[in-house]
């Protein structure tokens, strides 16, 4: 009986030692390949899904696939994500346009973005800078304004699209200071930096890290970027603060999310993993050269984050009386 018992916990001691060495967890996860949602082609959510991706898949042994579902500014994807089975091997990277901003521009969602989801970590911040025309008589932010209060129509600004961060950004600038601007929502930020260009908008707000080489290169002035401090991928745009408008802070920021009910112990699991890859040198590096800055965090930061950008983009909507069409 003593050596029956003896050989039953070598077993079990064997079993759990393998579960360590392989990193899965006792009930087998991953045991087959994970698909992560996204919904923004081309753009910081989608660069960080793909670079996460591949490194959960050299992590895990199991391939990471991105689902990439851009229509509708990604809304279609994040629907098919909360509706899909909460075993942790559906993922979603989402953003203020999924998750912070659509129940308040749309009538219905496919979705509701906080029941139907369990925040895991914030990924990644990039900046979003103020840029005009170098035709445009002004030299800084407060020049800028003063210039679209004198204007009876106001000035006109792109964005990348109605419901964009690009637009709310704008909004959130515009009520701060009151600065009178009029929107011109552009079909992506492709067409807004082409607006941009030809003069066509003379002003705009716009990835920073995209309007960089375009302000080096004299075609574009950029003025700040809208947060409390200058961005690390843009260090010569001063913040919002430098340029005279401290509390203005809007930037493009994505997360990682799973279906509600997902168990706590897979959430642990995967926010711990992708946090130690979101704090490699090589990830970081890699971000900051596509404009972005590496934000792991718990999912308890995460959830009291997206809190607060709900309840700040809400605001500025309903002030504003935005709706997507």
């Amino acid at each position: 009986m003593h050596s029956r018992l003896t050989a039953l916990l070598l077993f079990w001691v064997l079993v759990v030692s393998s579960f360590a060495a392989s990193g899965a967890e006792p009930g087998g996860f991953p045991n087959r390949p994970v698909r992560l949602v996204t919904g923004s082609s081309g753009g910081a959510a989608d660069y960080v899904s793909r670079l996460v991706a591949q490194k959960l898949s050299e992590r895990w042994g199991h391939q990471v696939v991105v689902d990439n579902r851009a229509a509708q500014a990604g809304i279609i994807g994040m629907g098919a994500a909360a509706r899909s089975t909460p075993d942790g091997h559906t993922l979603a990277v989402g953003l203020t346009g999924t998750h912070a901003a659509p129940q308040f521009l749309y009538q219905s969602i496919p979705y509701d973005p906080v029941k139907d989801f369990i925040p895991v970590t914030t990924l990644s911040n990039s900046g979003i800078a103020l840029v005009v025309h170098p035709s445009l008589p002004v030299k800084d932010a407060r020049d800028f304004v003063a210039y679209a209060k004198s204007k009876p129509g106001g000035v006109s600004y792109a964005s990348a699209g109605t419901g964009t961060t690009s637009q709310l950004g704008g909004e959130l600038f515009n009520q701060m200071t009151q600065a009178r601007l009029v929107h011109v929502p552009y079909k992506g930020a492709g067409l807004a930096f082409v607006g941009l260009l030809s003069g066509e908008s003379p002003s705009g707000f716009v990835a920073a890290s995209s309007a960089t080489p375009h302000v080096i290169a004299g075609k574009l002035r950029a003025l700040l970027v809208l947060s409390e401090k200058r961005s690390p991928a843009t260090p010569n745009i001063p913040s919002a603060p430098e340029a005279g408008f401290p509390g203005i802070n809007a930037s493009v920021w994505t997360g990682m999310f799973v279906p509600a009910n997902t168990p706590k112990m897979l959430v642990n699991r995967i926010n711990r993993d992708v946090v130690d890859i979101l704090n490699q040198p090589e990830t970081r590096q890699l971000l900051e050269k596509q404009g972005g800055e590496s934000i792991p965090s718990t999912p308890e930061a995460f959830t009291a984050f997206l809190t607060s950008e709900i309840s700040k983009w809400g605001k500025v909507i309903k002030q504003a009386g935005l709706k997507a069409e």
